[in-house]
């Protein structure tokens, strides 16, 4: 293999090779025997940088709750180890879970050209998830998703300064909520010139995961309890992030050609 080998590369690897072992019982799900499988299918052998990188990947599956040590109470103890929930619900859809950063980033990426600022915040979101830091990656969500929403407000204020009319004082709100109603109300007063697919994704998401996002970051932000917010609730909102980038970028591109 490539000695520039990819982080996502080794991870990927990894995972399937975890996969494949975690069904056969403790007698092949230990440490030794998964970085063996793993390590020949990358061919990384003898090259100690590599060997270094897909052991910090390894261990981060440990420090990341993917996987823990033990594989039950006759085997309580390294080298044996067993996939925990967590680890199972990233196997399901490894390629693009928010527990693979580089998959996840690629596969959003692919999908959608994010401006600078959510981009930041949600590869934050990513970190800060991994580290089982929920709390903060509510907010670095909230954040990416916010920053989607003012680039819309912003795209659409110039389109209607451009075309002379009028333009709503709550667009201009300092408060995100005042603006995202403004800008829903605006959207929908002229959702009949958008073509059918476009309309009914808004009608349909627009509202829904907007208000996923914010609700998860508002618990986050004004607690009342020690642990306002779940891994599972952080965990939806990351899968919806993609979703709703897709969907303010078709209708950014709206905005430009098609508002009136």
């Amino acid at each position: 293999m490539s000695k520039m080998l990819s982080g996502q590369e080794i991870r990927k690897v990894l995972f399937e090779v975890i996969e494949e072992l975690s069904h056969r019982g403790p007698g092949y799900f230990q440490a030794g025997t998964i970085l063996n499988e793993a390590a020949n299918k990358l061919g990384i052998s003898g090259n100690t940088d590599l060997e270094q990188a897909f052991l910090t990947i390894w261990y981060d599956q440990f420090r990341e709750g993917q996987l823990a040590w033990g594989y039950n109470l006759s085997n309580p103890n390294a080298p044996f180890c067993h996939l925990t929930d967590k680890g199972r619900e990233t196997l399901s859809s490894i390629s693009r879970d928010p527990a693979n950063p580089d998959g996840y980033m690629a596969h959003l990426r692919s999908e959608v050209n994010l401006n600078q600022i959510a981009d930041s915040y949600i590869r934050e979101a990513l970190k800060t998830y991994n580290s089982n830091c929920f709390k903060a990656t509510a907010v670095m969500v909230g954040c990416a998703a916010e920053s989607l929403t003012l680039e819309l407000r912003d795209e659409l204020i110039a389109k209607m300064k451009t075309l002379g009319k009028s333009i709503p004082t709550k667009l201009s709100d300092w408060r995100i909520r005042t603006v995202l109603n403004a800008l829903y109300k605006e959207i929908e007063s002229q959702k009949q010139t958008m073509e059918q697919h476009l309309r009914e994704s808004f009608e349909a998401y627009w509202p829904a995961f907007t208000q996923q996002i914010r609700a998860v970051r508002n618990e986050a932000g004004h607690p009342v309890n020690v642990d306002p917010v779940t891994d599972r609730a952080v965990h939806s909102s990351l899968l919806i992030f993609p979703e709703l980038a897709v969907l303010s970028s078709n209708i950014l591109s709206w905005i430009k050609v098609t508002y009136t």
